[in-house]
Order: C-alpha cells, then sequence, then structure tokens
C-alpha cells in the first residue's frame, strides 16, 4: 500500500507561511491554477500577507526555473531536508482542465469551489484516504467534509499541541525536596546573595533562569547554572517586604517578585511576560524601565511598540506625527505611567515636570517602521506580543544592538489576529525557542491584582 499522500494546498496556506512547501516530507502537494492567480491578486502592498505571497512565488519560480514541460507534467521533485534520510515529495502543477462533478449549490466559478473540485477530480484517481486538502479556511474545511474530502489544517508551524503545554517558567519544589537532596547540596554567599548548587535525577526539566520555589514560600530562587543532573540556584531579591520597592512599586504575589527579579537582571537580555488583563504585566515592566534608565543610567531610553490590531471597527486614518498616532494605542502606557507619577502626596507641579521628564525618555514607536533599525542601550517593550507572527516577532528581537534589552508581553488568550492561534503566535513561538538560552528568562503571571471587578470578570465572563 502506498503510504504517500498528495495535498491539495489552499492559497491562505502559502500566504500564511511560504516556505510550506518545504514541510510535506515524502508526500506530494498539488497545486491548481487558482492558486497562482490568487497569490497573484494578493501579491501587492506592504503587508504581511502581500510579503509572503510574494516569497511564495518566487520559491514556486526557483521550483520550475529549470524544469522542462514535461517533468512540471509529472511533478517537480522538491529538495531534501539536510541530514534527512526521508526523500521528499513532488510538487504537481495544474496543466490541463481537471473533469468534476459538484453539487448543483456549489457552483464552480469560485476559487475555493474549484479548489474542491481539484480534490474530488484526485480522489477518483486515488485512495480518498490519501488525497487532503490543507487549508487555513474553516469554512472550506467544513464544505470539504460535507462533500467527502479529507480536510486538515496546516499544522506545522505550531509550537505545541496544545497551549497548557507552554513552558511556565517556574517550578514548585514537591514536599520533602530538600530531604531527598541534602547530601548533595553545597550553599555559599557572593556579594550579598546566598547560591545553592544541587545535584539530582529530577533536575534534567530545569531550565536557565527559571524561578524556582517552595510550596510554603519561604524559598525562592533563580536557576543561573543548569547542566543535565545539576544546577546552581541564587536566592532572589523580596521586593514585597518593606524595604524593597521598585519606583514606588511592590511586588502583589510570588510572580511578581520574579518578574521584577528578572526585569532587573543585566544578565538577563531578552524577557516574556504572559498573564491575563490585571497581572501587572505593563506596570511592572515599566517601572523597571524607569528605574533602570532614569536612577541606573544603564540605558538611553524606553522604546514602546505594539502591533496596531483594532479590537473592533476601526476609526480609520489618524492625524499627526508617528508618535501622535501611535498614542491612541498606547492607552496601557499611559495608565500606568500615570500611577507611576502621582505617587500619594505629590503636587501638580511635581506631576508635570515628572511627566515632562519622561516624555524626553520614553519613545513610542510604529511597528510599521521597525525593518532596518538597531536599537544600541535602550529598553524595547512590545506589547500586545500575542498577535504577532513569529515572522514579526523575529523581525523585532534582531533589532536589539549591544547594551538593549527587550521585553515581550502579552495574553495569548486574546489574539485578534487572523490566522493566529494560542500555539501558532509568535508570543509562543519566541517563549518555546528562548527558554534554554542562558540570557532570556519567562514567568507566566497568575493572579489578577488590577481589581475584584476585573478579577470576577476574568474568572466569570
Amino acid at each position: 500500500m502506498d503510504k504517500r499522500k498528495l495535498f491539495v494546498v489552499d492559497t491562505n496556506v502559502l500566504m500564511h507561511d511560504p516556505a510550506c512547501l518545504y514541510r510535506f516530507q515524502e508526500h506530494d502537494i498539488f497545486l491548481p491554477m487558482v492558486v497562482l492567480e490568487e497569490l497573484d491578486r494578493n501579491k501587492r502592498g506592504p503587508s504581511e500577507v502581500a510579503r509572503n505571497a510574494r516569497q511564495s512565488s518566487r520559491f514556486l519560480e526557483d521550483i520550475v526555473d529549470s524544469a522542462t514541460k514535461e517533468e512540471i507534467e509529472q511533478g517537480i521533485p522538491l529538495p531534501s531536508p539536510i541530514n534527512s534520510e526521508t526523500q521528499s515529495g513532488r510538487v504537481f502543477f495544474q496543466t490541463q482542465e481537471l473533469i468534476f462533478n459538484l453539487p448543483k449549490d456549489l457552483p464552480g466559478n469560485s476559487a475555493d469551489n474549484t479548489i474542491l473540485g481539484s480534490a474530488l477530480a484526485f480522489q477518483q484517481q486515488r485512495s480518498a484516504n490519501n488525497v487532503i486538502l490543507v487549508s487555513k479556511d474553516i469554512n472550506l474545511r467544513i464544505k470539504a467534509a460535507i462533500l467527502g474530502i479529507k480536510a486538515e489544517d496546516f499544522h506545522n508551524d505550531q509550537v505545541i499541541e496544545d497551549v497548557n503545554l507552554l513552558y511556565s517558567g517556574s517550578f514548585k519544589l514537591p514536599v520533602g525536596f530538600w530531604d531527598e537532596h541534602s547530601e548533595n547540596i553545597e550553599s555559599w554567599s557572593e556579594n550579598g546573595h546566598s547560591f545553592y548548587t544541587i545535584k539530582g535525577d529530577d533536575l534534567e526539566e530545569w531550565y536557565p533562569n527559571q524561578y524556582i520555589y517552595s510550596h510554603d514560600d519561604t524559598f525562592q530562587a533563580i536557576v543561573r547554572k543548569h547542566s543535565g543532573h545539576s544546577a546552581t540556584l541564587e536566592i532572589i531579591d523580596d521586593f514585597r517586604g518593606n524595604g524593597h520597592n521598585v519606583w514606588g512599586i511592590k511586588a502583589r504575589n510570588r510572580e511578581q517578585n520574579f518578574a521584577l527579579n528578572i526585569l532587573l537582571d543585566p544578565e538577563i537580555d531578552f524577557v516574556t511576560l504572559l498573564g491575563m488583563a490585571g497581572t501587572g504585566k505593563t506596570l511592572l515592566t515599566l517601572a523597571a524601565g524607569l528605574m533602570q534608565t532614569l536612577d541606573e543610567k544603564r540605558f538611553q531610553e524606553i522604546i514602546m511598540t505594539r502591533v496596531t490590531v483594532p479590537v473592533g471597527e476601526d476609526i480609520g486614518f489618524l492625524p499627526g506625527t508617528e508618535e501622535e498616532k501611535m498614542t491612541p494605542w498606547m492607552g496601557a502606557l499611559m495608565d500606568n505611567l500615570e500611577v507611576l507619577t502621582s505617587p500619594p502626596g505629590s503636587g501638580e507641579w511635581e506631576r508635570a515636570a515628572t511627566n515632562d521628564l519622561l516624555s524626553k525618555r520614553i519613545k513610542i514607536r510604529s511597528m510599521n517602521f521597525m525593518r532596518g533599525r538597531t536599537f544600541l542601550n535602550r529598553y524595547v517593550i512590545i506589547d500586545e506580543a500575542q498577535n504577532l507572527t513569529p515572522k514579526q516577532m523575529k523581525t523585532l528581537v534582531t533589532r536589539a544592538g549591544p547594551g538593549t534589552k527587550i521585553i515581550c508581553m502579552g495574553n495569548v488568550a486574546q489574539i485578534d489576529t487572523p490566522y493566529l492561534t494560542e500555539t501558532t503566535s509568535g508570543l509562543t513561538y519566541v517563549v518555546d525557542r528562548f527558554k534554554d538560552w542562558q540570557h532570556s528568562a519567562h514567568i507566566t503571571l497568575q493572579r489578577g491584582e488590577r481589581s475584584r471587578l476585573a478579577d470576577f470578570a476574568s474568572d466569570t465572563l
């Protein structure tokens, strides 16, 4: 029995991931002529979709560039992945009219129904189980199921199978952990901080800069070094007590306390913060940024950006400069700056002076103009990062120059970008890819601290 399958690929898959042509392993790909026409219609413009359409066309040109007409009709072999023993499949183009019969209520003049007809025509030549339609369009997959065509979403871009499996950045020590490892512990002090080296078989699943805490919260540490069965822990600072605060802000729970530690750590260049609304992501990030920019002079300025995806109806073009256009999208920044610059007992003159100072050290930038830039000694905040694709996230993170720290924050349960899900979001992508790097850290904030109303709404609505 031939295990090789034929995937009929929809246009939206190519516009979502131009490299999808090389991700079907040993199986064959068929591209109807209408797919090429749709790529041509969508190639114009500066959007991510248009760029992907153009890149898909370039990949297709590379494939057919040196092929003869006979080779195209027989299917062009795709290059095999490096260091792979599996032979890649072939890509077939529509070279003649396909004969198929659609039901009367599915006229064949639309692009989607033409793609459905292609899959039906191949089902007559092959086993029905070996012909699969791949599309990001849910409605097209529903119509395919009605017609008896096997259809699937494109899953190759998924970072993980379930968002609940995403790395949380923390680990709770089991009861009796210290008793089991008492013979394999070394401790010492350095620069006022306590360190521990622990050895054991159950340490393999730990990661660098992971948050380790005991069940009773009496022990809170960060993994400074990790190698197989050995790990070095450092006791973190406590920003929940009376002595420590960051620009007047104190941590209200253990995850916030750890977030402040990694935001202030000069050895950590990349921080990701996940959490539902009201967990304090923006407030903690801004407080740490202001302290390191204004007090410690570690950074020259704070740069804040976010993807401009509207939740409701778009209100149209906005007047003004780049910063003025971005201001309506930065309501979270303004709300939190008001908290940080209006301590109890401060007068109107003090607040005005502080706001004038901050306006010169905090810059709001549009994500549309980031390509080609390099940030030196900057504290870069990427808000609502769950709405970014992995490619967009790579474009932003690679802007970092020497001395720059990047903080990505968001809530993967609130994605507004079409075709992005919790498992394919750029934020999920970087959390998973950076978890093994020595100079990155991640924490998922668990508890909302905004108000009892906001907490109740998050839990029940």
